[in-house]
């Protein structure tokens, strides 16, 4: 199967070709330079010459606090929306499929219910969110081969990502205060991408919901298993006679540009239920990834 991947510098983009690749697809890959998702000239003229019969849109702008800016709020609606557009529009044309990553921000992020894949209820707090949204309404008014897949808490090898912040700063600070009203489950895209290439594979279509298992966190836990997961692996730079970590509420912690969601669980029972292998838990995850990376 020939299938084009928006993002590939990415740190899901990226181990999205590997899979793919890995199982004899042929991923191609492709970032701003070989296609500029903001030009629709760009995007119908490398989607039909690479003639691909699927598409995974992981390119997006996800500087959240950076989107709130007044001269970037045009740009981050032309990269998540406009151009989500575009490449929907060129998919319906060829009659192929198409999978668009999206993110619970699309929800208001209140409450500790988890989100179900198909509620509509969308609230979005901030413009990372609202052109998020947009890019999921362009997918599901102009298409009916789609997959939305909406995550959280990524990680990966390539690119920046929570755990490798916490790491840096772990080294050179000897207290830390971290938010613990703020609840969701990491993602590791190297687990991801696995998920996204059998959904690929398959047609079963629609809106899903993927994380790592294991449970609903903040981030504050999260950053004290980072750190007694790193400690495990011989780095006593993090242990806790050097290190305090500080819970603290989102309010005391301070005020970022952008409003942050407090729920970000994600019901992920549609997953089991159309017969795709859930991820596996975000504590094997965070093990498997501090042994690929240097810190």
């Amino acid at each position: 199967m020939k299938i084009l991947v928006t993002g590939v510098k990415g740190q899901l983009g990226f181990d999205v070709v590997n899979e793919l690749t890995k199982r004899n697809h042929q991923a191609v890959g492709v970032d701003i330079e070989e296609m500029d998702i903001t030009d629709p000239v760009s995007v119908n003229t490398v989607i039909k010459e690479v003639n691909p019969e699927a598409v995974i849109h992981c390119a997006a702008w996800t500087a959240v606090d950076a989107a709130e800016d007044e001269d970037k709020k045009d740009k981050v609606r032309l990269v998540n929306a406009a151009g989500t557009k575009y490449i929907a529009q060129v998919c319906r044309e060829l009659n192929i499929k198409m999978m668009y990553i999206s993110t619970d921000y699309v929800f208001d992020g209140q409450g500790t219910t988890p989100w179900q894949p198909d509620c509509k209820d969308y609230k979005p707090l901030n413009v990372y969110g609202q052109t998020k949204l947009e890019g999921e309404l362009a997918v599901s008014s102009l298409l009916e081969k789609y997959f939305i897949v909406r995550i959280a808490w990524v990680f990966g090898k390539n690119g920046k990502n929570f755990i490798k912040t916490m790491l840096n700063v772990g080294k050179t600070h000897d207290r830390l205060t971290v938010v613990n009203d703020q609840i969701g489950t990491p993602t590791y895209t190297y687990d991801l991408a696995r998920l996204l290439a059998d959904m690929i594979e398959t047609e079963k279509y629609g809106y899903y919901h993927a994380t790592n298992e294991g449970g609903y966190i903040s981030w504050y836990d999260f950053t004290k298993e980072i750190f007694r997961q790193a400690v495990e692996s011989g780095h006593s730079e993090y242990t806790e006679d050097r290190l305090t970590v500080v819970p603290v509420t989102t309010a005391e912690y301070g005020i970022s540009k952008a409003a942050r969601p407090f729920n970000s669980r994600l019901d992920k029972s549609k997953l089991r239920e159309n017969g795709f292998t859930p991820l596996p838990t975000w504590q094997d995850a965070l093990g498997r990834y501090l042994q690929e990376i240097e810190f």
